[in-house]
């Protein structure tokens, strides 16, 4: 039986950096591989508060990450980069990580994440995973959610628009595109 949490076991925590992976690796690769080292770092850095799972059993199917004032579910710290890669390692991949990074949004509730194991897909697990984030964003008492995604990723942008996400801007990554292999970061937003 397929069950939705808020929060983030333990015992799962490789299995969500692994998903986090297989989501965002095409995009993050360059600069967060070699893979090995990406899993440490996201294994180091998830929050387990910050996150709304999908499951079976033991087994991870999805995850929804979202960001407030007090986190994110994948953003460490200098000192997380600096612990997994290195002095110099940490310090070139900040800065470049930062360049993508979305600020907190202290008035729409913001999704960090959305990843669906590539075998679970087309189960309606993203769809449950949205649902669930829509009512941890009114219980928190926000008016909407805001989430970005790439302008390539088609498939992600079709399902936010069939759960009503309207665009309302898109950003250029500039110089950046031939390092994450993507052209723009889209912001869609859902009034609740």
């Amino acid at each position: 039986m397929i069950a939705l949490q808020l929060g983030l076991p333990p015992a799962l925590r490789p299995q969500a950096a692994a998903l986090y992976w297989q989501a965002f690796g095409a995009k993050l690769g360059r600069v967060m591989g070699p893979e090995p080292r990406a899993l440490a770092y996201l294994q180091r850095v998830i929050r387990d508060d910050h996150v709304i799972i999908a499951r079976e059993d033991d087994m991870l199917l999805g995850l929804a990450g979202f960001r407030t004032p007090f986190g994110s579910f994948a953003v460490g710290e200098r000192a997380d980069l600096a612990a997994i890669y290195g002095p110099w390692g940490g310090a070139w991949r900040g800065m470049l990580m930062r360049r993508l990074a979305s600020e907190v949004d202290n008035e729409n509730f913001l999704l960090d994440g959305l990843c669906v194991r590539a075998d679970r897909r087309g189960e309606g697990l993203g769809t449950a995973l949205m649902g669930a984030i829509a009512a941890e964003a009114r219980l928190r008492d926000y008016p909407a959610i805001r989430l970005d995604v790439v302008d390539s990723n088609t498939r992600a942008r079709a399902l936010y628009a069939r759960l009503g996400y309207r665009e309302t801007k898109s950003q250029s990554i500039g110089w950046l595109r031939p390092i994450f292999g993507f052209s723009a970061a889209v912001t869609m937003v859902r009034q609740l």
